[in-house]
């Protein structure tokens, strides 16, 4: 079975996808081939240079994502234009990974792919299932204030940047309401799984 994964910034994906890792599942972050794609050498983060100019690197020579998050979320036409670079390199990674799954090569009971944009970029088209990952507006914010060290502001500039959960929770086969204990969520996490692998795979 093949996974989407998504839900806002702050949602608490990591935690739940930790969650199903510990069950079994295999599992791929898109945040991690986001990083692999924009390497240094690579045709995407040449591609970046051309567009947005040399003083998105660091002195590493590397991409400063800090620096690229502000030129993007300051402008929905070059936030437009980084995806057009990154998300093409992605998908094709991603289609590789679940094309090899499907035809066997996948050990584990589910393949679940971790995606913030899963359903603004249509890749939920390429899952089984879609699950949602669900917080509270105000403890999204405190989140990722928290482990960003971002301004009240510019966190709220990244949730309105994305897709609202009310209306990503239309596309969800499974939501997962991730704004109380850890203990729920994780709950939540292994019924469902119980329910959708364990049970499905008795003889």
């Amino acid at each position: 079975m093949i996974i989407g994964l998504t839900g806002n910034i702050g949602s608490g994906k990591s935690t739940v996808s930790r969650r199903l890792a510990q069950l079994g599942a295999e599992i791929i972050d898109t945040d991690a081939l986001a990083r692999e794609v924009v390497a240094p050498g690579t045709p995407g983060l040449e591609r970046i240079i051309r567009e947005f100019g040399a003083g998105m690197l660091d002195e590493k020579g590397e991409l400063d994502r800090a620096g690229m998050a502000a030129v993007v979320f300051d402008d929905p036409g070059a936030r437009a234009k980084l995806e057009g670079i990154i998300h093409p390199e992605i998908h094709r990674k991603v289609a590789e990974i679940i094309s090899e799954y499907r035809s066997g090569h996948g050990k584990a009971p589910a393949l679940v792919v971790e995606v913030p944009l899963l359903i603004e970029s249509g890749w939920n088209a390429m899952m089984d299932e879609t699950w949602v990952v669900t917080v509270s507006p105000e403890v999204q914010l405190e989140r990722v204030m928290s482990r960003s060290g971002l301004s009240r502001e510019d966190v709220k500039k990244r949730i309105s940047a994305q897709m609202p959960q009310e209306e990503k929770c239309r596309y969800a086969d499974r939501i997962i309401d991730n704004g109380g204990s850890i203990e729920r969520t994780l709950a939540q996490v292994d019924n469902i799984w119980n329910e959708l692998i364990l049970f499905d795979h008795k003889p």
